[in-house]
């Protein structure tokens, strides 16, 4: 005979069994997300963060983001840092990685071309000729260190164009990276410097300040190339889609040419 509080009893089991079904049924899905490490130069960080939100939300993926310089990225890459993909700010260093070894066959590709601006965030102090720099009436200027970012040998490029290179020395402030040279110039420590295009400018947002963008016969085409590290087919699913359309109109929209 089966008394009533055990066929309640026997609901109850059957009840926690259904919903103990329906977690296991959706586990795997988190089980199986994948995760892939990006190391980007500091300059690419508002695209790279847009597309690579999108690809999160079309694959169900993680994406995590390691921003830097350039030279620091390759420095930690040949040292065996546990990173699947390479964003670089310039050719030199995927060229070397590939020369190394390091890198998968056949994966070394332009993703972007930067575009250098001198800019502040003071809406008066830079006009179309950029005639404060001869002028000299600040007390900083920012630049990224030429030997570590693109950004910053091509700030040298151009200052070295206009004979100011050599002048300019004593004012100048250096960023390790193009990021921290940018929020020198924001945070108001250096009243204007050279950032990429790309940090002043976005889809949805008024540039602002006042800026002035070198002629890119003043300094040397930067050429922004990615490499895959390790043969790994999440990686490669995202280097796929940021050659499609969709990451290619975002790639613009944040000031840089796309190949």
């Amino acid at each position: 005979m089966v008394l009533p509080f055990m066929r309640l009893n026997m609901f109850n089991k059957r009840i926690k069994l259904f919903f103990l079904l329906l977690f296991l049924l959706f586990l795997p899905i988190n089980i199986l997300a994948d995760t892939i490490r990006i190391a980007v130069a500091s300059n690419f960080s508002h695209a790279i963060k847009d597309i690579a939100h999108r690809f999160e939300v079309q694959t169900g993926h993680k994406v995590i983001l390691i921003f830097g310089s350039s030279g620091k990225h390759y420095a930690q890459i040949i040292n065996g840092a546990p990173f699947e993909l390479f964003f670089s700010a310039d050719t030199i260093r995927p060229s070397l990685l590939e020369k190394k070894g390091l890198i998968q066959d056949n994966s070394r590709f332009t993703y972007a071309i930067g575009q250098v601006v001198l800019w502040s965030p003071n809406h008066s102090l830079i006009d179309k000729t950029a005639q404060i720099l001869h002028k000299a009436s600040f007390r900083y200027l920012a630049v990224a260190n030429p030997k570590l970012a693109p950004y910053g040998k091509a700030a040298q490029q151009i200052l070295t164009q206009q004979g100011l290179w050599t002048t300019l020395r004593l004012r100048m402030v250096r960023g390790e990276n193009i990021g921290q040279t940018f929020q020198f110039v924001k945070s108001g420590n250096a009243e204007l410097g050279f950032v990429a295009f790309s940090q002043i400018k976005s889809p949805d947002k008024k540039i602002k300040g006042s800026y002035w963008k070198p002629d890119q016969a003043l300094y040397d085409p930067i050429q922004q190339q990615a490499v895959l590290l390790k043969n790994n087919d999440l990686a490669r699913a995202f280097l796929k889609y940021i050659k499609q359309d969709e990451a290619l109109n975002i790639i613009r929209a944040y000031g840089y040419r796309t190949p």
